[in-house]
């Protein structure tokens, strides 16, 4: 009776646990409220299959390079190579491809490899010189960058091949086709584009319309496999309530779980069934779901995820723990090139071209997404689904802002204090902790 009664008093209220995970769970209501916001002003252009699937293939670099972002970010430093790791590394790609007509299949691993080498030249310093990677990052972007034009002799490279192409602008292929395409007739909420006059800060506001719209699902297997997936999620978050149970460990109030785990599962089925009437999952995004999962894993499962938490914690309590925090440090520059390496390659095939200026501020894009999304500018806190959110954020605010041509100082002024005030939060937190 006492442990059950020791075990009741250990689970938090829905308030208590919504005020102590705010910034996680505040972070999807903004990037909802965001998407049904730009949803509105452009006239319901956002969440039209075509332009999803562009969101997707525009910001799946960011999301990418902010899974390796944000392992040395809690580590307690800092890249500023990355954007030119993206073009040396397209650059590369593109020379060994046209110029050498080596096939793609050993040029991919091997600029995972030169990206991973490049990240390594850079970590050794930070790591065993103890060189601030302020310092370090930014002589890496500005000698890559130079090695970029020295590359590709200040000209363009391309086209590629239509194999190399395939890994930013190919789709899985229907392989459910002999049951579609599936068509059906439904009630659908029409908008009239907001019209937004920044000169008077006047909008106009004409009333949706209900019509009766045609879907019509071109690729099957898409939605099949976002089912699949959204069934895995409900089983792995009731399989994971039911071991806390056990434990007897902390778990999020049952109200606010079964919420949780419905709002999840509409919003992925509805963005699922959007691009099923399209072309299907973009094989950029099968990329990227596999890597967030893996880095989930990493940072929440495993011991090296720990250890780097640990480490940016605080770096000498790691050390005196016995953690090689050299190593670590080391290990996480690495990572970040290889990632950096693979997202220079994925802009080239999307752009059938690799140019110097290629990459050129991606990495103020990254590091935004990773404060936004929650990690701490001192190091040891921030979490993978909060990098993620927080470069769709981002690229939420890009492609509305754009589709209601809106210019690019307006657009960086909402960036720079949608950053801004990302920090503030993360400092007011830690002073009223």
């Amino acid at each position: 009776m006492v442990s059950d009664t020791s075990t009741e008093r250990m689970q938090p209220t829905f308030g208590e646990y919504f005020s102590k995970n705010i910034r996680e769970y505040g972070l999807l209501i903004a990037l909802v409220v965001i998407m049904l916001l730009f949803q509105v002003l452009t006239g319901g252009i956002l969440f039209k299959p075509v332009n999803l699937t562009n969101l997707v293939l525009q910001n799946s670099f960011i999301v990418i390079m902010a899974l390796g972002m944000l392992l040395i970010i809690v580590a307690g430093h800092i890249d500023l190579s990355v954007g030119s790791i993206v073009a040396f590394i397209g650059g590369i790609s593109a020379i060994m491809l046209v110029k050498w007509q080596m096939h793609f299949v050993l040029v991919v691993p091997l600029c995972l490899i030169l990206g991973a080498m490049m990240g390594a030249a850079q970590g050794y310093w930070v790591a065993y010189q103890k060189i601030p990677a302020f310092i370090v990052t930014l002589a890496g972007m500005l000698v890559f960058r130079g090695s970029t034009y020295i590359a590709l002799g200040n000209r363009p490279i391309g086209p590629f091949p239509k194999d190399f192409q395939l890994l930013s602008t190919g789709f899985i292929p229907d392989l459910l086709g002999f049951m579609g395409p599936i068509s059906f007739t439904s009630p659908w909420m029409q908008f009239q584009q907001y019209i937004f006059d920044p000169r008077t800060w006047a909008f106009s506001w004409p009333d949706p319309q209900f019509v009766m719209a045609t879907w019509t699902i071109n690729n099957v297997f898409a939605l099949a496999v976002v089912l699949l997936a959204v069934l895995l999620m409900v089983y792995s978050g009731f399989r994971a309530r039911r071991a806390n149970d056990r434990h007897q460990t902390e778990n999020e109030p049952y109200t606010f779980f079964l919420v949780q785990m419905i709002v999840t599962a509409i919003v992925t089925i509805a963005l699922g069934f959007q691009l099923s009437t399209y072309r299907g999952l973009p094989n950029v995004l099968v990329v990227m779901g596999v890597l967030i999962a893996l880095y989930t894993f990493l940072t929440t499962r495993s011991t090296i995820g720990r250890r780097i938490y640990a480490m940016g914690g605080n770096e000498k309590a790691a050390k005196l723990s016995g953690i090689n925090t050299e190593r670590l440090t080391f290990y996480t520059f690495v990572n970040m090139g290889a990632l950096a390496g693979l997202a220079g390659m994925i802009i080239a095939a999307r752009l059938n071209s690799a140019t110097p200026k290629a990459g050129v501020g991606f990495e103020l894009d990254v590091i935004a997404a990773c404060f936004i999304g929650g990690a701490s500018a001192s190091g040891g806190v921030g979490k993978i689904t909060g990098a993620v959110v927080g470069a769709f954020i981002m690229g939420v605010m890009n492609n509305g802002m754009s589709i209601m041509s809106i210019g690019i100082d307006y657009q960086q002024l909402v960036k720079g204090l949608v950053l801004l005030a990302a920090v503030y939060f993360d400092v007011y937190n830690k002073k009223k902790g």
